[in-house]
């Protein structure tokens, strides 16, 4: 099925990993990284995502990201085996539901706020008198209406990851993928973070899957996720986890 249309309604989880198993290399040089990882995310869930260095935490996100795919297994989003797209569709589906956040921020240094934030609707081909309101309502959104011409060495770090989730909401994705959104952000600016986060979630419904080792940041969750060498350890609601 194209990514181009709308998905059909089903009763399906909006994120589905199926015994999904990833290996790297071949021989004696062979890594698991991930290893028979069953997972379902549901529409409207804000999930994290945690586990040490080499648990697979990073890998599972990249094939739901559609970044990687998997050795074995499926991946199904909306009900759509992922594994049946070409390059061109798994990249619009990317460009079409997903949001990305990332720890460091990735804004381009000599470029305002709203064009950074523009950025995916030029992708799409989008002229300048579409996107531009847009933009300025993403900003909106994450409360820097008043920093639109800012460049990013114009405002404080988390002035950055604002403008970093409003590029990732102005397409309006069915999921936010956040990578360590609080990673470089003191403890102050890292929970207003996470309160946006929070009523981006609930208000209008943002599936968000974080990716944290911060255990204050996973109070914000309603599910913990916990992956230890390439499998599931533990996955539990936040309060339970806590």
């Amino acid at each position: 099925m194209p990514v181009t249309k709308p998905f059909r309604a089903n009763a399906s989880p909006l994120i589905a990993l199926r015994d999904v198993t990833k290996i790297y290399g071949q021989g004696d040089a062979q890594v698991r990284a991930l290893d028979g990882v069953n997972l379902a995310v549901g529409e409207g869930e804000f999930a994290a995502v945690m586990g040490s260095s080499g648990s697979g935490k990073s890998t599972a996100m990249n094939i739901i990201g559609c970044l990687d795919q998997p050795t074995t297994g499926a991946y199904l989003f909306k009900g759509v085996d992922v594994g049946g797209l070409d390059r061109k569709q798994r990249a619009l589906l990317r460009r079409n539901y997903l949001g990305f956040v990332f720890q460091g921020f990735n804004l381009l240094a000599r470029t305002s706020a709203v064009e950074n934030v523009e950025l995916p609707l030029i992708y799409r081909g989008m002229r300048h008198a579409q996107r531009r309101p847009l933009a300025m309502e993403a900003l909106e959104r994450v409360g820097l209406q008043g920093r639109a011409r800012h460049t990013p060495g114009e405002l404080s770090g988390g002035q950055q990851q604002r403008v970093a989730i409003a590029r990732a909401i102005v397409t309006n994705p069915a999921v936010l993928l956040a990578d360590e959104p609080t990673g470089n952000l003191d403890t102050k600016t890292s929970h207003e973070i996470m309160e946006l986060l929070v009523g981006l979630n609930r208000e209008q419904g943002i599936t968000i899957l974080m990716v944290t080792h911060e255990p204050e940041m996973v109070e914000y969750a309603g599910r913990v996720v916990h992956f230890l060498d390439g499998r599931i350890a533990s996955d539990s609601r936040a309060q339970e986890a806590a």
